[in-house]
């Protein structure tokens, strides 16, 4: 079977809906990473608390919190690289077993298509899988740069150096959220190319829901009005 024979096994409704995902997945992540001043996203909001964490921690004695906060967001990005691995280790096992695979879809009369049609659909999932595990290991190595400098932070505030490196160590937590944020959004389309297993329709507006979901999380959610506004001082 040539690869033009392979292309006509998918409509144009797979071919649309494909596009909308992979378009989808590049759009809000420029949309999160590019929000402006008047209306910021939640990670926009994020990387100036950051920043205001390496401020304070200069004057911060001991610096144990520090420490333990920086430990666990290094935690965060090993059992979601691990978690990505795993996933992506079920998938190479499908890939090899799609005749199986076929075989219950036509069963469960979610199609009939050949077993080349569903190694394409989990290879899809895998590219996602696989963009997350990267940048989850990356995210891992930057926050292991950070806690370094942060180490490198001078105990006396008055040193000449002291907030230079402060800025440095906030630069590099910044750096490595936006990349675990990146891993995240690519383990959330990977599930939503999931959807693609039950046919085009079903890609389209899972990832519609998943915009959707996105969205609201960096824009109108409730934690960014809480980020923005600070609730009121209640005691008495």
């Amino acid at each position: 079977m040539s690869w033009i024979d392979r292309a006509l096994l998918f409509s144009p409704l797979d071919y649309a809906a494909v596009a909308l995902l992979v378009l989808g997945w590049l759009w809000i992540g420029w949309r999160i990473e590019n929000a402006n001043a008047k209306r910021p996203s939640v990670s926009y909001l994020m990387a100036d608390f950051r920043r205001e964490w390496m401020m304070q921690m200069v004057t911060r004695e001991p610096r144990v919190l520090d420490s333990q906060l920086i430990g666990q967001l290094r935690q965060g990005t090993t059992f979601f690289a691990s978690a990505s691995m795993i996933a992506i280790g079920g998938g190479l096992a499908l890939v090899g077993n799609t005749e199986r695979l076929a075989g219950v879809a036509q069963e469960l009369a979610i199609g009939d298509a050949p077993a080349f049609v569903w190694e394409l659909k989990i290879i899809c999932v895998l590219l996602f899988l696989s963009n997350a595990f990267l940048k989850y290991v990356w995210a891992h190595r930057l926050f292991g740069y950070c806690a370094v400098v942060m180490g490198a932070v001078p105990n006396d505030p008055k040193a000449e150096n002291a907030y230079p490196r402060a800025k440095q160590a906030a630069e590099l937590s910044t750096t490595a959220a936006r990349s675990f944020n990146r891993a995240m959004r690519s383990t959330y389309f990977a599930l939503t190319a999931v959807a693609w297993m039950l046919g085009p329709a079903a890609l389209a507006l899972a990832s519609i829901i998943t915009l959707s979901m996105l969205y609201r999380r960096e824009f109108v959610s409730r934690s960014r009005e809480i980020l923005l506004n600070p609730p009121a001082d209640t005691q008495t």
